[in-house]
């Protein structure tokens, strides 16, 4: 069947506005519990969510379902994606739900699903739960002497400060360093400031005062300008930028120079490789990573393998071929030996652990290589559309004409985003002129026509 319900990364939409309803998170509830109901164990399932102010709307909805199937629902609050997942294993439940649409403004909201493993279903997975939501749930309900319970777990976020600081090296402290971290008034607010204190740095907060409405606003990942400011009058090492539900991070270093996920990969894949840790032979990272990561492995002797945009094809090709460094040019960074998704604060903890060890500024230690000219413009277009503008004789028309001038000299990749009604235009290549050139007349032909 085709997909309407689930996207790259769970459900998503604006709050209160299919899909994004109670009606259909409850229905939600109602299928994916039903599914993962197996044996005669009580069947548990962990939520989390972030600082949205829907998430008072769709919390309770998903309750209800899971209740109304016989599942125990432990409440975790407003805990960042990766805990949700890492509480999933720990307190060995059947699914685990983080409510957040990540790095989009509050008015979204989204719904991601792990299994008991703690790792996010599979595209099969969410299409049965999907079919099933299709034909209607009402087989699903138990008895009235069947029913779950519902309750809080109040240490959710100690415990996930705790598995935070057990993936920094022992030995290591990061004293003496002065940090910005901004948490996007979202998921981590809490939390981050806590390991980064824990373990021996001066803090400086930002993005910490979520009132439901300011989540990613000016600030977090998608809005580094407040962190490196701060970095610069601050006088600090360092930025870190969290997105809304922290399984993203993007860093600056004492100057207030972006370090993406890019060169934090290739930080943590050289440690790794150099400490006999790396598994894999290399990293896995999608398209859009740029090709001077895929060159400055390549001398190290090392690979680069690339999947479809999206987290979760991260984390599969990791997991199929036995990698254990992987992620995505905007931040999500997965390391397997600690975690089953992207985890923005653990992977910061690992680039922390190389600048102590290393003893010198962070702009020398976190500049593993030189970036090739990378442009990345997104265009919004009329959702009733569904990204058919792809098609059109116009738009595909530009799109072999800017293949042609790139020729063997770069590369061109166009994709609709699967979170957002965007289509994204992305040109890379040696002559930063030939690839601005050609990704305006690419996103000129796409306006023309979306709507």
């Amino acid at each position: 069947m085709t997909r309407r319900l689930f996207g790259t990364d769970g459900v998503r939409g604006t709050a209160n506005v299919e899909p994004m309803t109670a009606e259909t998170a409850l229905a939600l509830g109602m299928a994916a519990g039903h599914r993962f109901i197996r044996g005669d164990h009580r069947h548990v399932v962990v939520i989390g969510k972030d600082t949205r102010l829907s998430g008072y709307l769709i919390e309770p909805a998903l309750t209800a379902g899971f209740v109304a199937v016989g599942m125990d629902v432990v409440l975790l609050g407003p805990v960042p994606t990766p805990a949700v997942a890492m509480l999933t294993r720990s307190l060995r439940a059947d699914l685990g739900v983080m409510i957040s649409a990540s790095h989009n403004p509050f008015e979204d909201n989204g719904i991601k699903v792990f299994g008991p493993d703690g790792f996010k279903l599979s595209d099969e997975v969410e299409t049965a739960i999907e079919a099933h939501m299709e034909k209607g749930v009402a087989d699903c309900r138990v008895g009235a002497s069947h029913l779950g319970r519902a309750r809080r777990l109040d240490d959710a976020s100690g415990r996930y400060i705790e598995f935070c600081k057990n993936a920094f090296p022992r030995g290591l402290r990061l004293d003496g360093l002065k940090i910005v971290v901004d948490c996007a008034n979202g998921a981590a607010y809490r939390v981050a400031p806590k390991v980064l204190w824990e373990l021996g740095a001066e803090v400086i907060e930002v993005g910490v005062a979520p009132d439901g409405f300011n989540i990613n606003r000016d600030c977090g990942s998608l809005a580094t300008h407040t962190m490196q400011a701060q970095v610069v009058a601050q006088g600090a090492h360092l930025g870190i930028a969290l997105d809304g539900d922290a399984d993203r991070v993007v860093m600056c270093d004492e100057h207030g120079a972006l370090v993406d996920g890019d060169q934090v990969m290739a930080l943590i894949a050289e440690e790794w490789h150099r400490a006999g840790k790396l598994a894999g032979g290399g990293v896995v990272s999608t398209v859009m990573s740029n090709l001077g990561l895929e060159r400055h492995l390549g001398r190290l002797g090392l690979t680069l393998r690339r999947t479809k945009v999206g987290d979760r094809y991260v984390v599969e090709e990791m997991r199929r071929d036995g990698f254990n460094v992987g992620g995505e040019q905007s931040g999500h960074i997965i390391l397997s030996d600690h975690g089953t998704t992207g985890d923005g604060l653990v992977a910061a903890l690992q680039v922390l652990a190389a600048i102590v060890e290393a003893g010198r500024p962070v702009s020398e230690v976190t500049r593993r290589f030189k970036p090739l000219p990378q442009i990345l413009r997104n265009v919004r277009y009329n959702p009733g559309l569904n990204g058919a503008v792809l098609d059109e004789a116009h738009v595909a028309g530009a799109i072999r004409d800017g293949e042609i001038r790139l020729g063997d000299a770069g590369r061109l990749l166009i994709r609709k985003s699967g979170t957002e009604p965007l289509i994204r235009v992305m040109a890379e290549g040696e002559d930063e002129c030939l690839i601005d050139a050609v990704v305006d007349d690419i996103v000129r032909s796409i306006q023309q026509v979306a709507g």
